[in-house]
């Protein structure tokens, strides 16, 4: 794919990105936010679904939760897989507690778990938390 649409975090605004752009630090054409900040994005249910529908990098979310153990040990390694693979993934988290009808629409019955997303569209799937080195392999495959 030659270009890629991107939402921006900061404005909702859709930009298209030539793809040798994507490991440059691409900025939002309207509000001049960084569109890949190399942090996790924090979701709800309506920015998931404008991801969904807009975006054309691969999404990875986290669905999580404040209160659950394993959740709060992967977070940090998630974030660090976030800035790594920044420009080749999006990669966002989803608070169950917080947005438990999103959660439902996806059928997360376990957390935390991670969804791929590609077009719109559900590729992948994996429950429970996951230590640096399986998580970059899992990931590997997706760009």
């Amino acid at each position: 794919m030659s270009e890629h649409f991107l939402i921006c975090p900061a404005c909702g605004a859709k930009n298209r990105v030539p793809a040798a752009r994507l490991l440059q630090a691409p900025q939002c054409g309207k509000c001049r936010a960084a569109l890949l900040p190399g942090a996790p994005l924090e979701l709800d249910g309506p920015r998931l679904d404008r991801l969904l529908a807009h975006e054309t990098l691969p999404l990875v979310v986290d669905f999580w939760a404040p209160w659950c153990g394993p959740c709060k040990m992967m977070a940090p390694v998630f974030a660090t897989a976030a800035g790594e693979l920044a420009g080749r993934l999006r990669l966002a988290k989803l608070d169950t507690e917080a947005h438990q009808a999103a959660a439902a629409r996806f059928g997360i019955r376990s957390i935390p778990t991670l969804l791929v997303f590609s077009g719109g569209k559900e590729l992948a799937r994996q429950s429970g938390a996951l230590p640096a080195g399986q998580l970059r392999q899992w990931l590997s495959q997706f760009y």
